[in-house]
């Protein structure tokens, strides 16, 4: 086991080990990327890349090669399915953007402002369907079975956050359902499929699972916590934009459930769309900050991380499995 400091609460971690450590593979994987987003017709490409090449750090697809890394395996199995796991994060993408109607994404205009939301759905569908290709190419039906089984979840907790949306009595145990869907599926199946790939024993599977949905959950928590903290120059998107759409992010869920009789109707309010001003945003900042609703959710990041490092710590010491501690790191500091 290795004996790396886990710094959850220490200085300034990096994605650049990841970066450093899957350098190679991930020249090959952006390879299968740009080819299987190429199209006769034009719209598919100029859309599908503009989010594609759009500035995101491509955490997920970096997750399957250094868990592969860890692993030991030296195959190249893992290339197309990398690909086809930021296939899938960038078609939800698509389809986000056009059910929460945001026009900002990584700091540039979203898709559906630009081409609208009929493209931007179909060009969805379509980076849907090239993933399934690269699934099948794979030749395992364990990893197509994990990855369309995620893709399914994934739409379900959408659906759930639809049927959720503007409803103040949305309570902790649904949110983390949500999230646990929407979010970290994605990065626990990232995860698992460098295991059957590489032919692993099962409890590995579950180990690496374990680590990308922790991982996953203590991403979204951290986002969650940043929307009233943060700006769209941290961020890829405004402050506050959460606080406008009326979602009941745990910042929000909490500050509710701790406040007095005014300020649960101030929040009642703005979920249902009475309260979305600059001055109402303002004073929902200040309302999370005086009942530590950002404290608790961060610390709430800090927990599902620590899972998240201790779900690996089975494995040998080594360059990936350091990486990959800090890349947990990171995703819970990024709130700094």
């Amino acid at each position: 086991m290795s004996a790396t400091v886990h710094r959850l609460a220490g200085s300034e971690p990096s994605l650049d080990p990841m970066i450093d450590l899957v350098t190679d593979d991930m020249t090959l994987v952006n390879v299968a990327i740009r080819d299987r987003m190429q199209s006769e017709i034009p719209l598919i490409p100029e859309l599908a890349g503009h989010l594609i090449a759009g500035g995101g750090k491509r955490m997920r697809p970096m997750l399957t090669l250094a868990s592969a890394r860890l692993l030991g395996y030296s195959g190249s199995r893992h290339h197309g399915l990398a690909a086809a796991v930021e296939f899938i994060h960038t078609a939800t993408l698509l389809h986000d953007d056009v059910v929460d109607g945001s026009d900002m994404r990584r700091g540039k205009r979203t898709a559906n402002l630009i081409w609208g939301n009929p493209a931007s759905v179909l060009v969805g569908d379509f980076l849907f369907s090239r993933s399934f290709e690269l699934m099948v190419e794979a030749g395992s039906l364990k990893a197509l079975k994990i990855l369309s089984n995620a893709s399914a979840v994934i739409a379900e907790g959408e659906v759930n956050q639809l049927t959720a949306a503007r409803r103040v009595d949305l309570g902790e145990d649904r949110y983390l359902e949500i999230i646990d869907a929407k979010t970290a599926a994605l990065f626990a199946a990232a995860c698992r499929i460098a295991a059957v790939v590489a032919e692993r024993p099962e409890a590995e599977e579950a180990a690496l699972d374990a680590y990308g949905r922790n991982l996953g959950i203590a991403f979204q928590l951290v986002d969650d916590a940043i929307d009233y903290t943060s700006d769209a120059g941290t961020m890829g998107k405004d402050a506050g934009d959460d606080f406008r759409e009326g979602k009941m992010t745990l910042p929000m869920i909490l500050a509710y459930a701790r406040g007095n009789e005014e300020e649960r109707q101030f929040w009642k309010d703005a979920v249902e769309g009475r309260r979305d001003s600059d001055a109402d945003f303002a004073h929902a900042v200040d309302l999370v900050r005086a009942t530590r609703a950002v404290d608790d959710t961060i610390a709430r990041a800090r927990h599902y991380g620590q899972r998240a490092i201790e779900a690996i710590a089975p494995f040998a010491g080594g360059p990936a499995k350091d990486a990959m501690i800090e890349a947990v790191e990171f995703a819970v500091a990024r709130v700094y």
